[in-house]
């Protein structure tokens, strides 16, 4: 017979705990208690894979750059946008800026605990205000990411989908139910670690888990359901590679878009420049898109400048904030050219 989590949530947090205090990791925002820090961990998190935010080494960096939430604050576009290079989902920088000016200008740049003034805050939803209290403050704060909703849906064999408003108030109800409010910080680091390795998608390491033993799901690769997936778009991006006999190039700054301060190759329709060399080609995804970008050689005659495009010296273009994968082609392209000079 299974145990009941909700019924014996006291064995089942001690359980928990007990597993995390051997195998939880150490990860660099689960030393500190800098609510600053913790945020910016948490929106970097958002969307990204711990191995890449670590890996790369962006949160220290970052942190290196803008060391308190008033030098976040004060940060221009271009120092922002180039901290947060390769991080992707550009609009995560600017409104983790807007959250440091608002607690400079409302708090005195001290972080308030309480869960109203969080929330208040412009970028600090139900999630980001419960990771804050829990993992700066070790309050009670409430979260559910796709690892704590797995784990839920698993524990209590739940078989509707997790992603809609029904699926996400049950989640939200057993999350505050079952969590630890006299050591928050602990229990929801150890619960976030268990979907994060054991309880992982598709076949879970169940021999090892440690509340198994409150575990009803009959056949957890299966679980946690989820809506209609979105329909993946494959998607073509041309752009020009243009250099003049001085090895400037021609860049483009982007505004209006999601990519807005963003510097990247020009780009035009297919139908006016996919008949020129490709000379580089790259695929990423990006959402719902799957992209194959080609860059083309674009000679220099016949191909009139647009809107926000500039020459520039390769020394000005490598401290420019650019898109990953743009960063990558350019990059490549400077050393052919250097190579043929």
């Amino acid at each position: 017979m299974k145990r009941d989590a909700i019924g014996r949530r006291v064995e089942f947090r001690e359980a928990l705990a007990g597993w995390f205090a051997g195998c939880g990791k150490d990860y660099p925002w689960r030393r500190t208690r800098d609510a600053y820090a913790v945020l910016v961990s948490e929106v970097m998190l958002q969307q990204t894979q711990i191995a890449t935010v670590l890996g790369k080494g962006y949160f220290g960096r970052f942190l290196a750059m803008f060391p308190e939430v008033a030098a976040l604050a004060a940060a221009d576009d271009e120092r922002l946008l180039k901290a947060w290079e390769g991080l992707g989902y550009y609009r995560r920088a600017r409104m983790l800026r807007e959250t440091a000016r608002a607690v400079i200008a409302r708090h005195g740049g001290i972080f308030p605990q309480e869960p109203d003034e969080l929330l208040e805050l412009p970028g600090i939803g139900r999630y980001t205000a419960g990771a804050l209290r829990a993992f700066a403050f070790d309050l009670p704060g409430t979260v559910v990411d796709g690892n704590v909703a797995r784990v839920l849906a698993r524990l209590m064999n739940f078989s509707g989908p997790v992603d809609d408003t029904k699926g996400q108030r049950q989640l939200w109800t057993w999350a505050e139910t079952l969590e630890d409010k006299l050591h928050p910080r602990v229990y929801n680091s150890a619960v976030m670690e268990l979907g994060q390795t054991l309880c992982r998608p598709g076949v879970p390491a169940c021999g090892t888990c440690p509340v198994a033993a409150f575990c009803r799901a009959k056949s957890p690769e299966r679980l946690p359901v989820k809506r209609q997936h979105t329909v993946i778009t494959a998607v073509d991006e041309h752009a020009l590679w243009l250099h003049d006999g001085c090895g400037r190039v021609l860049m483009h700054c982007e505004d209006g878009t999601r990519r807005t301060g963003l510097w990247k190759l020009p780009t035009r329709a297919a139908a006016e420049i996919s008949h020129l060399p490709v000379v580089a080609e790259l695929r990423y995804a990006i959402t719902r898109f799957r992209v194959r970008l080609r860059v083309h050689d674009g000679g220099l005659e016949g191909l009139p400048l647009a809107q926000g495009e500039t020459w520039l010296e390769p020394a000005a273009v490598a401290h420019l904030p650019m898109p990953s994968p743009f960063r990558k082609v350019v990059g490549k392209l400077f050393e052919n050219l250097t190579n043929q000079m």
